[in-house]
């Protein structure tokens, strides 16, 4: 992967979704334009100006008529002034994390810093096909629903895999029985009244910011509809995320959750994926404690694969460098 973030997504104009046909004749454009909700766009970034850069420029080439408000929060790094741009319907600002140090206080950053009436995330590394704002409005504003997620393109070693999440996924039983990684936190969009009311901001108590988005749609889905999109409109690149190999912070992070949400404790298929979610992170870490781990994932769920896969690697019959890319390349995490 260079670091310039490689090329750009292809751009579907030939299928468009009816907020971005021409208006009628007789309609005003700018009156029509004034109807549809305004859009902050928070993207959080740490020390990767250039992936951040065609980040941005995604978001700016959007085909959505209304306002698109980019908000761009550094965390511990440099801001880059280079990024603001000033527009009537389009523009970028940069601001600094002013919240708790990492990824889930400089989302808060700049949702706090917005006011608009929607708010979507995109990590510094992906990038948004040029009718996923508009889709996603749209689904919005013909289901209602207070959250929305599409589908991602992920990009591994060269190799591109669409996952697309399916509406009946998103529930909260189901989310805490499978984190759906094709509801990725680039593709979310909420309302912002429901994130700064029922479900609340992002938990900047979760060690290292673990897990944020997954403690956040949980919370989401517990409060209202998760509208889908089933398209495949961000490129995701896997292989860079900060977390790959953080195994202490996970293991923290993944007691943080089971502490949190009773969703985990109140179903064992969802405990035992948890519990060897957890098994494996302590048996890549070496920590010794990882087969008694294992044991207890499988006494709780034994047809959770990770368990056994922790297993394998605290015994040192697989590598978990191995099993993580082998993952990865079928657009699959642990």
């Amino acid at each position: 992967m260079t670091a310039t973030g490689g090329p750009r997504p292809p751009t579907r104009a030939s299928n468009r979704g009816a907020l971005v046909t021409d208006p009628p004749s007789n309609t005003d454009p700018s009156r029509r334009t004034a109807r549809l909700p305004a859009v902050d766009v928070v993207i959080a970034t740490h020390a990767r100006p250039e992936l951040v850069r065609t980040a941005v420029d995604a978001v700016m080439a959007q085909d959505y008529p209304g306002v698109l408000r980019c908000l761009v929060v550094h965390d511990r790094c440099e801001p880059d002034d280079s990024l603001v741009r000033e527009g009537r319907r389009r523009s970028v600002e940069v601001l600094v994390n002013t919240c708790t140090p990492g990824l889930a206080g400089s989302r808060n950053t700049g949702i706090l810093a917005g006011a608009g009436d929607l708010v979507a995330f995109c990590d510094d590394d992906d990038v948004w096909f040029e009718d996923k704002v508009s889709r996603q409005v749209e689904e919005m504003e013909r289901t209602g629903a207070l959250t929305s997620v599409t589908g991602i393109v992920v990009d591994y070693q060269d190799r591109r895999t669409t996952r697309i999440p399916r509406p009946e996924q998103m529930t909260v039983r189901e989310l805490a029985r499978h984190r759906v990684m094709a509801a990725h936190p680039s593709t979310v969009m909420v309302r912002r009244a429901a994130l700064e009311g029922p479900i609340g901001l992002v938990d900047e108590d979760l060690p290292g910011s673990y897990a944020e988005d997954y403690d956040w749609i949980l919370r989401a889905a517990g409060v209202g509809e998760v509208a889908v999109v089933e398209m495949g409109l961000v490129l995701v690149r896997w292989g860079s995320s900060q977390f790959a190999r953080q195994w202490s912070v996970i293991v923290a992070a993944l007691d943080h959750l089971l502490a949190k949400h009773t969703a985990f404790a109140e179903d064992p298929r969802a405990l035992g994926r948890i519990y060897g979610q957890r098994a494996f992170a302590l048996a890549a870490s070496g920590d010794a404690r990882a087969l008694a781990a294992a044991a207890r994932a499988v006494r709780t769920w034994p047809w959770e694969r990770r368990s056994y896969l922790a297993g394998a690697v605290a015994l040192h019959l697989l590598s978990a460098d191995r099993v993580l890319d082998l993952a990865n390349r079928r657009g699959r995490g642990i």
